[in-house]
């Protein structure tokens, strides 16, 4: 159960980023944060309501909060750090937001097999490789490295958080719904601050009605971010962290495969070879 929870999560997140980059050329990137965790709460809302999920209120809705805090920094330090470039190092970093959760899982005790080892070993190198790092080229800004790590270290806490967050199914709902209404906060009151410098909302010579059109879009990277939220807690909750965290952060290979699908660009080699890895990983972790 936790390899097929954590493997969903992976093609959610990695579709959900998909989804993302291609808004990113439309609209501004926190635009996109925030209009699509906006549908997400309103789904939720719906969700909680009819399940009577607020009877589940509790201390450990803390930790959403936290998730919820935490994320949209993570978000936009990677936004950011993407476009200061070059991205064939900025995405392989990003990744590398893996090693939080799985070094919370060592230390509340969790001791994977030898092969489980290996196959930590063997998915983490494939994820870094699959995003198809730069190893010659132009030298990375200082600041970029910075905000990757930043981002890396905050997509990693926002896994860890929000798996200790609920333990039913209900209240994996509420928590959900807590984490998006503290990521809408937080991001619409950058998007205000923003807006009062003078940064537009939207595209020059646009209005609201090009958030209409591209609603469906929007609704889909928001909700694809919760289900994969909700899977990977799932996940975490039924097996090793260690395992869960892993198999999660494959995403990167999906959002790949995705822009070789759609979009029709080439993988490097070294995606390629990134790839097999990660898969490689994904068999010796599920055979331990």
């Amino acid at each position: 159960m936790t390899a097929f929870f954590a493997l969903a999560t992976a093609v959610l997140w990695g579709l959900a980023d998909f989804g993302g980059g291609l808004l990113t050329r439309r609209i501004p990137a926190l635009t996109v944060v925030v209009v699509s965790q906006i549908v997400a709460v309103v789904v939720l809302g719906a969700v909680v309501l009819g399940t009577g999920a607020w009877h589940e209120a509790g201390p450990q809705l803390w930790f959403a909060v936290g998730a919820g805090l935490v994320g949209p920094v993570a978000m936009l330090s990677f936004y950011k750090a993407l476009a200061l470039g070059p991205m064939g190092v900025v995405s392989p970093l990003g990744s590398l937001g893996v090693v939080v959760p799985v070094t919370a899982g060592l230390i509340l005790g969790e001791r994977p097999g030898l092969g489980q080892f290996a196959g930590i070993a063997v998915a983490v190198v494939g994820i870094v490789l699959a995003g198809g790092p730069e190893l010659r080229g132009a030298p990375v800004q200082r600041r970029a490295v910075v905000l990757t790590l930043v981002a890396a270290f905050g997509f990693g806490a926002v896994m860890a958080l929000i798996a200790e967050a609920s333990t039913t199914v209900t209240g994996l709902f509420l928590a959900l719904f807590v984490q998006r209404i503290t990521n809408v906060t937080v991001g619409g009151a950058a998007l205000w601050a923003q807006s009062r410098r003078g940064v537009p909302a939207l595209p020059e010579g646009t209005g609201p009605r090009v958030l209409w059109g591209l609603l469906p879009a929007l609704a889909f990277v928001g909700l694809a971010d919760v289900a994969a939220n909700g899977t990977y807690s799932v996940a975490a909750q039924n097996g090793p962290v260690t395992m869960a965290a892993v198999l999660s952060s494959l995403y990167p290979v999906i959002t790949a495969l995705a822009a070789f699908a759609v979009l029709k660009e080439r993988l490097r080699t070294v995606q390629a070879a990134g790839a097999g890895l990660a898969l490689a990983g994904t068999v010796l972790l599920a055979a331990g």
